[in-house]
C-alpha cells in the first residue's frame, strides 16, 4: 500500500478520549490512518476513504419508533451526525465498519430497528459488561465476516445492550451468539459494511479481531474484499 487510506473515527465526546488512540492503533497496524470525529469537529467524507462509527452511549429509541428508557445515556446531535455520516457514506461507496454501537447505527441508518433492551428478548444471551473475550459468537456460513476473520466460532468481548432486531434495507446477519441474538451484521455487495456489536479495538491480540479493520483499511484503499463460498 503506496499511501495510508484516511479513515474517520466517529467517537463519544464523554469518552471519546480514551477510546480514540486505541481504534487508532488498530488502523495503523492495519495500514490506515485515523482520524477522530465527532459533535462539534469537523466531518466532510470528501476527505477521507473510509469510516469507522465507533461504540457508546445508546441510540435514541426516536430514531427507530422505539420507547425511550429512562435508565438509558443518550446522545441525540452524535445520533443526527452519525446517521449521516452513514447514510451518506454507502451513498458515496465509502466502506464502513461498525462498532457496537455503530453496528446498530449502520441498521437504523438503512431503516432497520433495534430492540432497546436485547437481554429482555433474548434471555438466552448471557449478559457481559466486560472488554474480556467471553462470549462465544458463531459467524454465519458464507458471509463476508467468516470470509475476513476465517472463524467460524470466535470469543469476543460484550459491553452492548441494545441489539439489531429488524435488518436494515440491503443488510444481512453476520453472526450470532448462542442465545440467538444478532452479533454482527453485513452488506453482501459494496460498498464494504459490516457491523460487529463487539469491541474488536480491544482484542488486537487476536488476528481474527485485526482482520476486520485490514478488511476496512483494503477496502478504502480501493481494492475488493469478497465474501467466503456460500
Amino acid at each position: 500500500m503506496s499511501a495510508r487510506p484516511r479513515i474517520a473515527v466517529t467517537t463519544s465526546a464523554r469518552s471519546g478520549w480514551r477510546i480514540f488512540p486505541l481504534v487508532a492503533l488498530n488502523v495503523w497496524l492495519a495500514g490506515g490512518r485515523a482520524v477522530r470525529w465527532g459533535t462539534g469537529r469537523a466531518a466532510d467524507l470528501a476527505t477521507v476513504d473510509g469510516l469507522v462509527i465507533g461504540g457508546g452511549d445508546d441510540i435514541s429509541p426516536t430514531l427507530y419508533g422505539g420507547e425511550i428508557r429512562a435508565e438509558v445515556r443518550l446522545d441525540p446531535a452524535r445520533d443526527a451526525l452519525e446517521r449521516r455520516l452513514a447514510e451518506e457514506a454507502l451513498g458515496r461507496g465509502i466502506p464502513v465498519l461498525g462498532i457496537c454501537r455503530g453496528a446498530q447505527m449502520l441498521n437504523v441508518a438503512l431503516g432497520g430497528t433495534l430492540h432497546a433492551d436485547a437481554y429482555a428478548t433474548y434471555p438466552g444471551s448471557r449478559r457481559y459488561r466486560t472488554i474480556l473475550p467471553r462470549r462465544r459468537v458463531r459467524a454465519c456460513a458464507g458471509t463476508l465476516l467468516e470470509g475476513i476473520t476465517e472463524r467460524a466460532e470466535m470469543q469476543v468481548n460484550a459491553l452492548h445492550s441494545q441489539a439489531v432486531d429488524r435488518l436494515g434495507t440491503g443488510l444481512r446477519v453476520a453472526a450470532e451468539d448462542e442465545g440467538g441474538m444478532i452479533q454482527a451484521i453485513e452488506r453482501p455487495g459494496p460498498p464494504f459494511a459490516l457491523g460487529v456489536q463487539w469491541h474488536p479495538e480491544h482484542l488486537f491480540y487476536q488476528r481474527a479481531q485485526r482482520r476486520l479493520f485490514a478488511a476496512l483499511a483494503q477496502a478504502a484503499s480501493g481494492r475488493a474484499v469478497t465474501a467466503a463460498p456460500a
